[in-house]
């Protein structure tokens, strides 16, 4: 594994490299941790990478990582930088015939995403997104439980992510993570629901497999000078005629990382709840409401859930766990083309370069209807795949 990102006061890097290793998959040998030169080399203690594969910029690390044999280059790069380094990172590695583990939202704009999309499918590498609320155990068990019709036809999705760190300008104090997702120039478009919103959207489309038909939104900026989104609504039309709404808000007292999805169905409903993950409630008219829990060995766990799971019931599992379930999925494709077979590259169980495409055009579509006073706009990109 090699990363660029992570350094010194990175939330998110650190995330990567623990999940990346917890099945014992994977070991961080390089890094490119900083745009700072110095600051890289000084990082790389952090994650006990060698002096002399801590790297200056990403360019020299793929530069002299690919000049290595075999058995010592990285084999795969983790991008987990700012937003607006997503692109020329991933790209480059790309280039160099390394896979790719990229952070989401997938780049600074739908053209970067697009044209990313085209280098990957020119590729042989692997490309692995990390939406990684996909992994947990219960949202796979919902996936695998709604495409085989268990619910019936979905009618009604309600998704929500829902925040307060950012009730008050904390990137007016230099507070870093606040900063850059505050700034157009290394967040995007959009801020809250580019940052959270992207999430919420993504589950939906993960958990059902319905694919949109068009959007009206409103964002909002409430905090005074804040220069992009902190709070905004979507409504969304699906192609078999279902509706869904995402609400992602980061100015809600109290509220640390609330993630939820109510999913309706004709034959039946199910919710779940991110800060209480080891537990799914699904309801049926006239009938008691079932409490699925993460259990392995339980007999109503289907193939999907019980793959998802590394713990026996009763042993809470969560963020790192199911970030690494991302990343397991996307190793088992990268040692099959290691190992001369054609790994599916469009309907994986890790979201890939399709999904990141798709969650790029939402927020710039979320964007431009709530410019255009919550306009319906498209929202079927012709990338979307079920």
């Amino acid at each position: 594994m090699g990363i660029v990102g992570g350094g010194q006061g990175s939330f998110i890097g650190r995330v990567h490299v623990t999940a990346a290793v917890l099945d014992n998959r994977a070991a961080l040998v390089a890094g490119a941790f900083s745009s700072d030169a110095a600051r890289s080399k000084a990082s790389a203690a952090d994650y006990d990478v060698p002096e002399n594969r801590a790297y200056g910029s990403y360019a020299e690390m793929f530069e002299k990582e690919r000049g290595l044999p075999t058995g010592e280059r990285i084999d795969f790069v983790s991008v987990a930088t700012p937003n607006h380094m997503h692109f020329p990172v991933a790209k480059a590695a790309l280039e160099a015939g390394f896979h790719v583990v990229c952070d989401k939202p997938l780049t600074l704009t739908l053209a970067e995403a697009e044209a990313l999309a085209k280098v990957v499918a020119a590729s042989k590498s692997v490309f692995v997104v990390t939406h990684n609320y996909t992994g947990y155990p219960l949202v796979r068990q919902a996936r695998e439980m709604i495409l085989s019709g268990q619910l019936g036809e979905v009618q009604a999705i309600r998704a929500e992510y829902i925040q307060g760190w950012l009730r008050t300008r904390l990137e007016s104090e230099g507070q870093k993570q606040a900063a850059w997702r505050t700034d157009p120039t290394k967040s995007g478009a959009a801020g809250c629901f580019g940052d959270i919103g992207t999430h919420a959207y993504n589950l939906g489309r993960y958990m059902t497999g319905l694919l949109p038909e068009t959007i009206s939104a409103n964002l909002k900026i409430f905090v005074p000078d804040r220069p992009l989104d902190d709070y905004g609504h979507a409504v969304i039309r699906y192609e078999n005629g279902a509706l869904g709404t995402v609400t992602a808000s980061q100015i809600s007292h109290g509220r640390e990382n609330d993630v939820r999805i109510q999913i309706d169905g004709t034959l039946g409903s199910l919710e779940w709840h991110q800060e209480e993950p080891n537990k799914m409630i699904v309801r049926h008219n006239g009938k008691p409401h079932a409490i699925y829990t993460r259990d392995p060995n339980a007999p109503f766990m289907n193939g999907s859930g019980k793959a998802a799971c590394r713990l026996p019931s009763g042993h809470p599992e969560a963020f790192f766990e199911a970030f690494a379930n991302v990343y397991r999925a996307g190793f088992d494709a990268m040692v099959e083309a290691a190992t001369g077979g054609s790994p599916e590259r469009e309907d994986t169980i890790y979201p890939n370069i399709h999904d990141g495409v798709e969650g790029m055009y939402f927020i710039e579509q979320s964007v431009a209807s709530s410019k255009a006073d919550g306009a319906w706009l498209p929202l079927k990109h012709p990338l979307a795949r079920r």
